[in-house]
């Protein structure tokens, strides 16, 4: 499988990503034989086909020319989907109030807490928690040290 510098990749992407209005989500080398680089964009309206294929017919050509990738390979462009991951600490201030699932630690062990995320701070994050068999909910509070994943979550 061959290795593809993704952070120059990044680099010679996301300047024009943003020129037209998008966020390069994510950026992943997959496939067959490592042969598909898979562009996740994002912004602030839902993403349609329409922006996907825009992408893709202006970042082919941005890699075809700049030979960062060796040989044919096929070029993905999806949107990060409903049950995103979030990864930066700038994803929990955006969807501050929206339905989250986090995997966090516990001690030794790991464990889920899935509900509206209510708070974002320096120190951590906060979920509110169905409480067991119908109790009032709890606000489950996680240091930033201790988020193992977090993720949107469908609503239901």
């Amino acid at each position: 499988m061959p290795t593809w510098p993704i952070s120059s990749i990044r680099e010679l992407l996301e300047p024009t990503l943003n020129h037209m209005g998008f966020e390069l989500y994510a950026l992943e080398q997959s496939g067959a034989g490592g042969r598909t680089l898979r562009v996740s964009i994002d912004h602030s309206e839902p993403i349609t086909i329409e922006d996907c294929e825009r992408v893709s017919r202006i970042a082919g050509p941005l890699l075809d020319h700049s030979e960062l990738i060796d040989g044919p390979y096929d070029l993905e462009v999806s949107s990060p989907g409903a049950e995103r991951p979030l990864r930066a600490h700038a994803d929990y201030e955006r969807f501050n109030g929206k339905r989250v699932n986090i995997r966090y630690r516990t001690g030794t062990s790991e464990t889920v807490v899935e509900g509206p995320l209510v708070a974002v701070d320096s120190a951590g994050i906060a979920v509110s928690a169905l409480g067991a068999r119908g109790r009032a909910p709890v606000i489950v509070h996680i240091a930033w040290d201790d988020v193992v994943a977090g993720r949107l979550a469908v609503s239901i």
